[in-house]
C-alpha cells in the first residue's frame, strides 16, 4: 500500500478527482458548470469573441461549445450576434446578467477551493500553484 500512496501521479489524480468533485457541487449551487464559469471568466477578461475563439482560449471542444453557449444565451448571461465583418459568424457578448453569475460563479470556487486546500498554509498555496503550473505548462 505505502507503494500506491507515495506515487505522485497517483496523489495528483486523487487531488483532482476530490478538487472536481467540490468545484462541482459548488457550482451546481448556482445551476453552473465548470464550462459555464470558463465561458463567462473568458469573455469578461478577454471582450467578444466569436465561438470559434471561445473554443480556443477555454480549451472546450468546438462540438461542445455551442450547447454551452446556447444555455449562457437562453438564461441571458451572453449573447449571440451575426459579425459585422463575417455574417456566417456569431460574436458571443457578455450581458449584464452574465457579469453578476460570473461573481456568484467566483465566489463559490473560492469556497471550494478554501476547503480543498484548508490542510495547507498561504505559502504552500502558492508553492503548489506553482508546482502545478510547472507540470501542466508544458503540456499546453
Amino acid at each position: 500500500m505505502r507503494r500506491l500512496s507515495s506515487l505522485p501521479t497517483r496523489l495528483l489524480s486523487l487531488a483532482a478527482m476530490q478538487s472536481d468533485r467540490r468545484v462541482t457541487e459548488g457550482l451546481a449551487t448556482a445551476d453552473a458548470r465548470k464550462w459555464h464559469f470558463a465561458v463567462l471568466a473568458t469573455l469578461d477578461e478577454s471582450g467578444p469573441a466569436s465561438q470559434a475563439q471561445l473554443s480556443e482560449r477555454t480549451g472546450i471542444f468546438r462540438s461542445d461549445i455551442v450547447a454551452v453557449v446556447n444555455e449562457l444565451a437562453q438564461r441571458g448571461q451572453v449573447e449571440r450576434a451575426p459579425n459585422p465583418a463575417d455574417r456566417r459568424q456569431n460574436v458571443i457578448t457578455l450581458t449584464p446578467r452574465g457579469r453578476r453569475q460570473l461573481a456568484t460563479l467566483h465566489g463559490l470556487l473560492a469556497e471550494a477551493e478554501d476547503d480543498v486546500l484548508a490542510p495547507l498554509s498561504p505559502a504552500e498555496r502558492a508553492e503548489l500553484v506553482r508546482l502545478l503550473t510547472a507540470i501542466v505548462r508544458p503540456h499546453d
